[in-house]
């Protein structure tokens, strides 16, 4: 890990809540890793942890105001903006996020992000009702799509003694997502000879949650096995790998970028940011419907019966294929509990799509949640069988067919 984050300038901006206190562990990691570090804190994270606590393990004076007067004597704060080669905020609060997304600057931190020109990296942290409130995925969704890079948040107990998404994910998680490689993995060496070396692949994975209100979403099983296999195929294969994965507890394959999302919006958003590309896989079980309007407050068990006012979502992987970018090929994935072959060749039709990956789900010792699977991969004028096996291996065996699709 060292290595990847070596002589790296970064600028740590705390955000005013409890998950504070861990920004100190993450200092000291991100030092670990080869890194510079200063800091910067708002007013709200001074009520958490002392300035005189990140000194002592940056090593560097921390910096709390606009209006430090020895500092601004010459313009501190644009100064300290482009000396940074990235810029992590951590933790980013509710507030915090509102104030980048709708480019507001009114201390320290929130002017440091706006005057850098430094990739940006947030790390929410916040009550799990806050953050699945509209308000808030809207500020993601907006950061997201100015190129911030989202790291969390974690599902799991919060502070005030409830549970679910809003923890800050831990140090060691967030210094490797920095680093490009999960953190229970060696570093992959990159192949420069590799059958796909030279080549950007671009997959997505695992389901999407919509939120129906704070407590509750339409989700799928889905568990994003298949799709984290490919990614980790094509990178042994010394492709550029990008993974856009949806609400999974995977490990990130080693030498992969993934980009974290949550709802279908999302997905979308983050698929068209990584573009452009060679060769897209679309292994996401998508969601085919949202909320026109998610609840703002916990809908209550007040009636026999609930009807639900849902819309469809962009068909992301249509879109791709239909979109100016020049790919050289786009895979998608078609899960069906009947008529397998008749449904995935209608939709590599109607999708325009160069190859359709299809399996039966719903039966024992294969599809979503299993290790294990079998598959028929379809094109316009010939398909190819995979019987059951581990998804490493299909994995494996998709993504030699893929190399040769692209010759053909």
């Amino acid at each position: 890990m060292a290595q990847a984050l070596e002589g790296q300038r970064i600028l740590l901006c705390v955000g005013g809540g409890i998950a504070a206190y861990k920004s100190l562990e993450l200092v000291r990691r991100l030092r670990q890793a080869g890194a510079q570090v200063q800091v910067a804190m708002t007013a709200g994270a001074q009520q958490f942890v002392t300035p005189l606590s990140f000194q002592a393990l940056s090593g560097q004076p921390t910096r709390t105001s606009l209006w430090d007067s020895a500092a601004e004597a010459s313009m501190g704060h644009i100064e300290l903006a482009r000396w940074a080669d990235r810029v992590l905020i951590a933790p980013a609060t509710a507030d915090l996020l509102a104030h980048l997304a709708h480019g507001l600057a009114d201390d320290l931190v929130t002017t440091l992000a706006l005057a850098t020109t430094a990739p940006i990296t947030v790390c929410p942290a916040m009550n799990h009702i806050m953050w699945g409130h509209a308000a808030t995925q809207a500020n993601v969704d907006t950061l997201r799509a100015r190129g911030v890079q989202v790291i969390g948040p974690e599902d799991g107990p919060l502070a005030e003694g409830e549970s679910g998404p809003g923890r800050l994910s831990e140090p060691e998680a967030i210094v490797t997502a920095l680093a490009g490689r999960s953190a229970d993995s060696a570093p992959v060496a990159m192949v420069s000879d590799g059958p796909l070396s030279g080549l950007h692949v671009l997959v997505s994975a695992g389901p999407t949650y919509e939120d129906l209100d704070p407590v509750r979403y339409l989700g799928n099983r889905s568990s994003g096995k298949m799709g984290f296999a490919v990614a980790e195929a094509a990178v042994r294969r010394g492709a550029k790998v990008t993974l856009v994965a949806g609400p999974v507890n995977l490990k990130t394959p080693s030498g992969v970028t993934r980009i974290d999302v949550r709802s279908a919006a999302q997905m979308r958003a983050a698929v068209f940011d990584a573009l452009p590309a060679d060769i897209y896989i679309g292994a996401a079980a998508v969601a085919d419907y949202t909320p026109r309007v998610p609840a703002p407050n916990k809908i209550k068990k007040s009636s026999e019966s609930l009807a639900l006012d849902l819309v469809r979502t962009p068909d992301i992987l249509a879109e791709v294929a239909a979109s100016e970018e020049p790919l050289k090929l786009v895979v998608g994935f078609a899960a069906e509990t009947e008529r397998v072959a008749d449904y995935a060749r209608g939709k590599l039709a109607a999708k325009r799509l160069d190859m359709i990956v299809a399996n039966r789900v719903g039966i024992p010792d294969g599809g979503f949640e299993s290790d294990r699977n079998a598959m028929t991969a379809f094109w316009k004028d010939g398909q190819r069988e995979f019987p059951s096996a581990p998804k490493t291996e299909l994995a494996d065996a998709l993504v030699e067919l893929i190399q040769e699709r692209l010759t053909a």
